[in-house]
């Protein structure tokens, strides 16, 4: 999650309202909104492509941290993660690095925040032999090959998920996203802008479509990183119908998430391991567990084992788009501020997006990753749909300004995604073109497909050299 001060998270909870107001704290005028990413990346054997086993990639946090600007955090003695003043740099379960970013003013801030990260792992990644995969899932190695993070919260949840789907530990170890985080206003504000961000979850797994592979093979799906997730935990993945209902508020979410089973309470720096029952936060309010009594700080950790295409941490996060090529990642951030950050645009999304009913909802969403562009939406495809879209968005970051770019237009970060949408061939379809022959020259064609380089552009604006 993007990197911002939670406070007063001791306090105790007495009643489901506290679970709301919690949800309303960070609430900012639209003057004050910014936009945050979270850029996961896969770290691999710069020679064969392989997951990085994790001594490695420790080695790879080691190198960061004695570079300066970083404060390593440890669990049994192991380097797990870096803290910067506003931004970190963690680890997923099977070693995928992720940059959560500052909160910035505008997508600029975002594209240099991004660019020095790259510059920096890309430095220190080299003398280890590491290489850095824009991808939505680790293309070679197998499952039970991968190194599992040792850290404590990741086992109890790996231990859960075997029991919850066929694709749980597929997702932890295998996959890697790339959220937006956005503000709101007030709590209408927050609705809608919710209802919009699950409007587009199928359109943002059609357009960044990038994981087409498993195993070293096809999989037969464009984002298999979409049927993965699909795949995980019903109880806390995919859309929240009840979002959509005319009269839903921030307590249809809170709802939600009372009804999740828990995973863990954290007390005195241990994990309480909660998943031997389905025991749910509203019975843990009701009745507390073996003398502990719920805070906000349990609200907030429980809020963060919530993987719907859309949360509410307390931002609201989009979470449908595969990991990208870097010179396209901020083409995500920049339609998520487009359309959510404008209210025609938004009325717009939903002319274009929404069926009407759960049942067409679910179909869109369920083919976009199967289908890609060609998904029929009405009486259009996707590809009809993702053209438009990226219009509307183009207007609406030309209505909002371009807030600190100095001299630049926002709208440049959409640039690269434009042909992508026209054309209707998806990066997933243009991976699997060049997947062939030897296993050298699939590696080559990988990293020239998603590999991170020293320099990162922007669609087809000048490149951003990293400073």
């Amino acid at each position: 999650m993007t990197t911002f001060v939670k406070t007063h998270l001791a306090q105790p909870i007495s009643c489901q309202d506290d679970l709301v107001n919690y949800l309303l704290r960070n609430i900012r005028p639209p003057e004050q909104w910014g936009i945050g990413i979270e850029v996961e990346k896969l770290v691999v054997d710069t020679q064969t492509g392989e997951a990085a086993d994790f001594s490695r990639v420790e080695a790879l946090l080691q190198n960061l941290e004695n570079a300066g600007n970083w404060q390593g955090q440890r669990e049994a003695g192991r380097l797990i993660a870096l803290m910067g003043e506003a931004s970190s740099v963690t680890l997923e379960p099977g070693g995928q690095l992720e940059l959560s970013g500052k909160l910035c003013n505008d997508l600029c801030c975002c594209q240099r925040d991004l660019s020095h990260h790259i510059q920096s792992i890309v430095g220190a990644g080299h003398p280890l032999g590491l290489s850095f995969l824009g991808l939505g899932v680790q293309p070679i190695t197998p499952l039970q090959a991968i190194d599992w993070l040792p850290k404590p919260r990741y086992a109890i949840m790996r231990e859960y998920m075997q029991r919850t789907g066929d694709r749980g530990q597929h997702m932890m170890k295998l996959s890697a996203g790339l959220q937006v985080n956005l503000d709101f206003c007030d709590e209408a504000d927050c609705i809608d802008k919710f209802r919009t961000g699950q409007l587009l979850a199928p359109l943002f797994y059609a357009l960044f479509a990038n994981s087409p592979l498993m195993n070293g093979q096809p999989t037969g799906f464009l984002s298999t990183r979409g049927e993965i997730w699909a795949r995980t935990d019903p109880d806390r993945s995919g859309l929240i119908l009840g979002m959509f209902r005319p009269d839903a508020g921030l307590s249809t979410y809170v709802e939600y998430a009372l009804d999740v089973p828990m995973y863990f309470i954290q007390r005195e720096g241990s994990l309480v391991n909660l998943t031997h029952r389905r025991f749910s936060f509203r019975k843990f309010l009701s009745e507390g567990f073996e003398g502990h009594r719920p805070t906000l700080a349990d609200w907030d950790l429980h809020l963060s084992t919530l993987f719907p295409e859309v949360r509410l941490r307390p931002q609201i996060e989009l979470r449908s788009a595969d990991s990208l090529p870097p010179h396209l990642a901020m083409a995500v951030a920049a339609l998520a501020k487009g359309l959510l950050y404008d209210a025609e645009a938004r009325y717009q999304v939903g002319r274009l997006l929404d069926p009407g009913d759960d049942a067409g909802r679910m179909e869109l969403y369920r083919n976009s990753w199967r289908q890609g562009l060609r998904t029929p939406c009405g009486k259009h495809t996707l590809r009809e749909v993702a053209c438009e879209a990226l219009v509307l968005a183009r207007e609406a970051l030309l209505r909002q300004g371009p807030g600190r770019c100095t001299g630049a237009d926002e709208s440049l970060f959409l640039d690269g995604m434009e042909e992508v949408a026209h054309s209707g061939f998806t990066l997933a379809e243009r991976l699997l073109q060049v997947w062939k022959g030897s296993p050298e020259q699939r590696l080559e064609a990988l990293l020239a497909h998603c590999g991170y380089p020293e320099t990162v552009s922007s669609g087809d604006a000048e490149p951003l050299t990293i400073i």
